[in-house]
């Protein structure tokens, strides 16, 4: 029987075996092991240089494919791992906190790149795309944004004309992750009119084909070792079996690829926190002011406080979002809350490792000031912080 209590003239009924664990399976655990000890022994100690010099971390990645990681969530059908949401997310954390250029790198080449794919995809799509994505063959990548359709991505240019069973592409593409490294990506395109609007459709184009050309020019302000790029497409011409999912329904897919893209992002946010706290926890006892150590103050533990306990909601919000997901249950709105709030702490912890280091903490010898470079785009990307109140403000009823 289900215990009562007896609260004036409510009765709370408590039900036992409530689908309510915090504790990570033992196949989690692996992985999560697993993978922070590749961070700290392999990842993190060339994260300045790559940094420093603009360089993709291609030898990670070849060595991540080799651990059967780039095709984690993905069925072992198409050479990937089975696994779920949640391990995504623990990579992509652990990643993310030695090196946010290669957890944005992972995160894009499985939220972005294989997802939409596996979601939309046929199955002769998912043999000849995906496959190469989970075997580490090819990168993942999504064309969506443009220069003139980022938050408004119903602002979409590109233009797909269907002639002679082909789909004849035109258009062009700006801040697209890892299209350098990607041998074939899904683009959104439109493909008509429908009563008035545009139909928007998704079509999967090799990056090698006939007036298809990538561009890696941009001077950003962190990432600098992750692959941002510019696609132009003149005349692309990709069979129409091609088509991603149904004609007209790109919107909708990208919708649902960005939710699941947010957990990503949120991932990544709590691990670059989670690295810039360990940075400053370990900087604190170590550095001697007035004969003691700084983390004896209270102001300085304060800080470190705070820091522990936002990174801490932070990770469970993105959990819950990675585990709805799992459950195969609606995850919108938690998903555009971790990442809103992850984002926004990790700016925040970023900002407030810098601080405690003093000096130092302006040095890039010390981690915390590319940590804090690299945060800021985490505020941006997937959806501003601006259109992920408006997506939770519509889903809770505004």
């Amino acid at each position: 029987m289900n215990p009562s209590y007896n609260i004036g003239s409510a009765y709370i009924s408590i039900t036992r075996g409530m689908d309510m664990n915090f504790d990570l399976t033992s196949e989690q655990e692996m992985i999560k092991k697993m993978i922070r000890e590749f961070s700290d022994e392999v990842v993190a100690p060339g994260a300045i240089e790559r940094d420093r010099i603009k360089q993709f971390p291609v030898d990670v990645f070849k060595q991540l494919s080799e651990m059967g990681i780039m095709g984690l969530p993905f069925s072992e059908e198409y050479g990937g791992g089975g696994s779920d949401t949640i391990s995504f997310a623990i990579v992509t954390e652990e990643l993310s906190r030695a090196c946010a250029s290669t957890g944005i790198t992972y995160s894009a080449h499985i939220s972005l790149g294989g997802a939409p794919l596996n979601l939309f995809g046929t199955e002769e799509q998912k043999q000849k795309y995906l496959t190469p994505i989970c075997t580490g063959e090819s990168f993942g990548a999504f064309g969506l944004t443009e220069p003139n359709a980022g938050s408004d991505a119903g602002g979409t240019r590109t233009t797909a004309t269907l002639s002679n069973g082909e789909y004849i592409i035109n258009g062009n593409k700006c801040f697209i992750t890892n299209a350098g490294y990607a041998k074939h990506l899904a683009i959104t395109a439109k493909t008509g009119m429908n009563e008035g609007k545009k139909e928007i459709s998704a079509i999967i184009v090799p990056t090698g084909a006939d007036g298809f050309s990538v561009f890696d020019n941009y001077e950003k302000m962190g990432l600098h070792a992750s692959n941002t790029t510019e696609l132009v497409l003149e005349d692309v011409r990709v069979p129409e079996e091609n088509l991603l999912g149904k004609k007209g329904e790109g919107f909708k897919q990208f919708l649902i690829t960005l939710d699941g893209g947010r957990i990503g992002i949120g991932a990544m946010a709590v691990g670059i926190a989670q690295g810039a706290f360990e940075k400053s926890l370990q900087y604190t006892k170590e550095r001697k002011q007035f004969g003691k150590s700084i983390s004896s103050f209270q102001a300085v533990q304060f800080k470190l406080a705070d820091m522990a306990m936002k990174i801490e909601l932070a990770r469970n919000m993105v959990y819950k979002a990675a585990w709805l997901k799992d459950q195969g249950r609606p995850f919108s709105k938690e998903a555009s809350m971790c990442k809103l709030y992850a984002s926004e702490i990790c700016m925040e912890v970023t900002n407030q490792a810098v601080q405690l280091h003093g000096g130092y903490g302006y040095m890039k010898e010390y981690h915390v000031e590319r940590m804090m470079r690299d945060a800021k785009l985490l505020e941006i990307g997937e959806g501003t912080s601006e259109i992920q109140r408006t997506v939770i403000a519509r889903l809770i009823g505004c």
